[in-house]
Parts: C-alpha cells; structure tokens; sequence
C-alpha cells in the first residue's frame, strides 16, 4: 500500500544507552518537523547538523556514518533510519549528544515503542517516491545487491548464507509496511561472533558490544541466555539493516531490493549507483483525496510524476 501524505512524530521522545562502537554513553532525541524537512540530524555538542542522504554518507564498512561540511557527524545511524522507513516517517528532527546512535537492544523495538508512545501524525503534504524504472545491480564477488521496478511500495529480499550451524542459509521477504515492520523486524538484534572480538576492538569497533545488544555466536551457538527472538534473527537483521540502509536515498522507494550476502557497504553501493543514473528512477508523488467538507472519505494513493529539483 502507498502512503499518500508525509508523517511525522506527534511529539518529541528521548533515549539513553551506549554506541556499539565508541562504548560511549549516548542520548537521542527525536522531534516532529515539518513537510519535506527530510530527517536531519543534530550534533549537540559540536553543532554539526547534517541530513541524511547519500552525499551525507561518509563511510559504510560496518556501521553506516554520516558527515557535514566539517567531517563525521554521527555513526551507527541504520537502526534509527530503519525505524522511520519501516513505520512511514518522512520527516523528524535528531538531536544526539556525542558521535554515535545508542545501540540500545541491538534492534530497532525501543524506537517502535517511543515512537508509538506519542503517535505518528500526517501532513497534509504528499509524499514523494523513488520509483524505480530499470534494474541497478551491484556486484562484489558472490555478493550482490540488486533494485528492479515494482509498484506497490518496498518490496525486500533478503539472502544470508554464514558457515555457521546456527545460521546456515536463511532468506526473508516480505513488502515493507508498518505492521510488517513492528510484527517480522524490528525486534530483530544485531549479531557477532567471538572470533572477531580481537579483531573489531583493535580496530576500534565494537567496544560497546555485550550479550545485553548483540547476539553473541561461539563455535558451540548462540551464547545469549535469552536465545532467539525468531527462529532466522539472523537474517531478519540484516533485512532491518537493509532497509534503514536504503533510507539514505532521501525518499522512500518504490522498487524491489534483492541481496545475497550482502551488508552495509553493498546496500549503499546500489544506494549510489541509483542516484547515479538519472534514468534508473523517477520522481513521483502520491495524489491528495480532493477535500470533501463533512466527510471523512480516504484517498487511494496514485503514483503520479512530481517535477521536483533531482535528488
């Protein structure tokens, strides 16, 4: 289903906790903003302000980052952009105190309950889409990441194949809505593996990983007491992954995204090689029901070309 307005929170909420990477505690606020505000994100203590788009991306390796005209701005944004492309927010305003989202649980659930704690209100503004017109494919070994047209909103197939007992080879899919995204995805954790702990911290990463936000692997399986949210977590992640990923294309896409063992880097990359292609994509926007007084009859949502600047 097409959304036909733009969306935005009905009030402010505020979250604590810790960046996965930095280990640094972390405080997010977010706020309504008005029609095509985009999401924008603020850096309090450093008064750096950027929006959240594919120039704005400044590295994808492990975590999405994003930067402004000064250098990195904010890291670790995927699960917050996951948050408002799964529930239909087009619009908000992010403030955060240091260089990192809180990682929270290690999903997107806690940003779905604050969220819904003040509700999600409508403009009367139409919402506008990337609709996709031609196949943009990206390959990186047995890897790749692919967008094909389709019409009915954001469509996701999702591929992982780990050499693991636990994990093995899982897929998912399913077209992206907001019942879709509380129900199937956003409970989803982030996951690592034991094998890489020397590693990721010698380089930096990973300082804020415990079995309280990330689903720990040993070669025996799952360490965490709580086990599993879903019977695939895994692949359900990376899905969640994917879709605050392709977020950072500014508008919400009308296409079918399809990747095979995929990540962060590969997401961005289709991301880039999109926008890239003036003729791969079209602007266009949902039409607005005409105005009817005393009655409360909803619009069908009609994809109709929007001559708007390019992206």
């Amino acid at each position: 289903m097409i959304a036909v307005r733009q969306r935005t929170l009905a009030d402010s909420v505020a979250l604590e906790g810790v960046g996965v990477h930095s280990g640094k505690p972390a405080t997010v606020s977010v706020s309504p903003a008005h029609s095509d505000a985009g999401i924008v994100f603020h850096r309090t203590d450093s008064r750096q302000t950027v929006r959240a788009g594919r120039n704005a991306v400044r590295g994808s390796d492990l975590a999405t980052v994003l930067r402004d005209s000064s250098g990195p701005a904010v890291s670790t944004v995927e699960h917050l952009m996951a948050t408002f492309a799964g529930l239909g927010i087009d619009n908000a305003h992010v403030e955060i105190d240091g260089p990192e989202v809180p990682i929270l649980d290690g999903s997107a659930d806690l940003f779905v309950e604050a969220f819904d704690s003040v509700g999600i209100v409508e403009a009367d503004r139409a919402r506008r889409y990337l609709k996709i017109l031609k196949p943009v494919r990206i390959e990186n070994g047995e890897s790749f990441g692919e967008l094909t047209p389709y019409d009915a909103g954001l469509r996701i197939e999702i591929e992982i194949d780990f050499q693991h007992a636990v994990i093995g080879r899982q897929r998912y899919a399913a077209t992206v809505s907001p019942d879709v995204f509380r129900r199937e995805l956003s409970r989803a954790r982030t996951f690592g593996f034991v094998s890489d702990v020397e590693r990721l911290w010698q380089a930096g990463y990973a300082l804020g990983a415990s079995l309280e936000n990330t689903i720990c692997l040993d070669a025996n399986g799952v360490m965490n007491d709580t086990g599993l949210r879903y019977g695939d977590e895994f692949v359900r992640h990376k899905a969640l992954d994917a879709l605050g990923d392709l977020a950072i294309a500014g508008l919400p896409l009308m296409a079918r995204y399809r990747s095979y063992r995929g990540g962060h880097k590969l997401n961005f990359a289709v991301i880039d090689a999109l926008l890239s292609d003036r003729s791969a994509y079209e602007i266009v926007e949902a039409s607005l029901p005409a105005r009817r007084p005393l009655q409360g009859l909803a619009g069908v949502a009609v994809a109709a070309p929007a001559y708007a600047p390019d992206l």
